[in-house]
């Protein structure tokens, strides 16, 4: 049989695509209030043409079937909480933790939707901020280099003289050296290789304020993977925040407001050590998936097989 017959008829008369109860409305929302656990995860995602979609799962599926919980178009708190509150509210109420990020429609989904849920930030969130910061200084650095080589050509071409450019130790630039240092900039000292140790150390010498901003991004990580109390991290965070004052760089200020605004939210991870990992698990599978169909041309039969799947 040909296979766009054979996709037709399994579409319109062996799915059970057609007699299925959510299609009228399965491009802009699916709800499943059965699935509704303990412990949920909230996020969003885009899998077709950059539209948002919120998506609230339950950790304990672990990915599997009775893993969907809801899934709605957009990111509006109101839309968003409209249709939860959908689920009876004994469901709703029996929800103890929900995991999500920083941004404040999720935080106000949670409160309004599951307010007995104790709200943990995902501590990754929270320590990519940290490491965007010290990227943001390498950034910096980088453009000033380039500035600084192009004027050196430009300079020597004028005089009509041969220019050579600076090299380090290690033979490389300071452009090339700004540029490959991107990834160790990630990574604890213990991961790093002898090629990346080197380059770390001509790095570090030549641009303290590299080293000092790395720093403090790996001292953030350092309390988040070394503390199980939640008084031993606010007395951690503490002594983060105060050190972040004094090396005064304006986008490590930005991160410690951030903490303190949300400080409530990111030190109930040390309760329970619960992140968002399930959700952006669950994020993963839906965009294979979508890879695997080589795009979504119908967004309803791509829910309806989304929920065969996972709900």
């Amino acid at each position: 049989m040909e296979g766009k017959r054979l996709q037709r008829q399994y579409k319109n008369s062996l799915s059970g695509f057609q007699e299925w109860e959510q299609k009228s409305h399965a491009e802009d929302w699916l709800l499943y209030p059965e699935n509704v656990g303990k412990q949920i995860s909230i996020d969003e995602t885009a899998f077709t043409n950059g539209d948002l979609y919120t998506i609230v799962t339950n950790k304990s599926a672990k990915g599997k079937k009775g893993t969907l919980i809801a899934m709605v178009k957009g990111t509006k708190s109101e839309d968003v909480i409209k249709i939860l509150h959908n689920i009876p509210e004994k469901r709703r109420f029996m929800v103890k933790e929900i995991t999500l990020d920083l941004a404040g429609s999720m935080n106000l989904i949670s409160k309004k939707s599951f307010p007995y849920a104790s709200k943990v930030i995902d501590r990754f969130h929270v320590q990519k901020l940290a490491f965007e910061a010290v990227q943001e200084i390498r950034i910096r650095h980088r453009w000033e280099a380039i500035d600084d080589e192009n004027r050196m050509i430009q300079q020597a071409r004028k005089n009509k003289e041969p220019y050579s450019i600076k090299t380090f130790d290690n033979g490389e630039t300071a452009k090339q050296l700004l540029a490959r240092s991107r990834y160790l900039l990630f990574k604890s000292k213990s991961k790093w290789t002898e090629n990346q140790k080197e380059r770390a150390k001509i790095l570090f010498e030549n641009y303290p304020d590299i080293k000092q901003s790395y720093e403090l991004s790996q001292k953030l990580s350092w309390i988040y993977e070394n503390t199980d109390n939640k008084t031993y991290a606010l007395s951690r965070l503490a002594r983060w925040h105060e050190q972040v004052r004094q090396a005064n760089f304006k986008t490590f200020n930005t991160i410690s407001k951030t903490i303190e605004l949300n400080y409530r939210d990111i030190l109930n991870y040390f309760d329970n050590r619960s992140t968002n990992a399930s959700a952006e698990s669950f994020n993963a599978k839906i965009k294979g998936f979508r890879t695997q169909l080589k795009g979504v041309r119908k967004v309803d039969f791509f829910m309806f097989r989304l929920q065969n799947l996972f709900a």
